[in-house]
């Protein structure tokens, strides 16, 4: 019913300096993970963007591995990938809404994510959605990074910055003179 829909997909922004994403994958569901990962990595080269791709052992470690990666490398953005499927436990809405809620905080906080974390009630709507020829969700995934990090290059701000510049704390300090005049 939901493939039978017409979604509006925008077109991929365009760069004039290289993009460089983090693809973080829990490979869980081993086959799903591929596919989604496919998908990402061809439309990350759509763009010319390069990416290097981490595993992680499942959703949960997903944000925490974006996490790590911004306050330690240089990526411009970052895309999640894995899929969780509904189980007899409520495990399954622990996994989903942390994951979740934890890219989304980031992402609030000015990092550029698109959440590719499939999650679903069985495989085959997972496999449905995994698919690169199909829904294609990991492409979409990146290409939501993508469009975010188009979004933070548009409106960043490089005379806009925090605390005080070189040049205005050498003027205060010509303003006041030698100390032992």
């Amino acid at each position: 019913m939901a493939a039978k829909e017409q979604h509006h997909i925008l077109d991929l922004p365009t760069f004039d300096k290289p993009v460089k994403l983090l693809i973080v994958v829990a490979p869980y569901y081993k086959d799903i993970a591929d596919e989604l990962v496919a998908g990402a990595k061809a439309v990350t080269e759509e763009v010319g963007g390069t990416w290097e791709l981490v595993e992680v052992p499942g959703a949960l470690e997903v944000p925490t591995a974006i996490s790590i990666a911004d306050k330690m490398s240089n990526f411009d953005g970052y895309v999640a990938l894995g899929c969780v499927i509904r189980g007899e436990t409520t495990h399954y809405e622990t996994v989903c809404n942390d994951s979740s809620r934890a890219l989304q905080l980031m992402g609030l906080q000015g990092l550029c994510i698109g959440n590719g974390i499939l999650t679903v009630e069985n495989r085959d709507q997972a496999v449905a959605r995994a698919e690169a020829k199909g829904q294609n969700k990991g492409g979409g995934a990146a290409a939501a990074a993508l469009h975010l990090i188009a979004l933070s290059r548009k409106w960043a701000n490089p005379s806009k910055g925090v605390g005080f510049h070189s040049d205005a704390i050498r003027l205060a300090g010509e303003a006041t003179g030698p100390k032992n005049a």
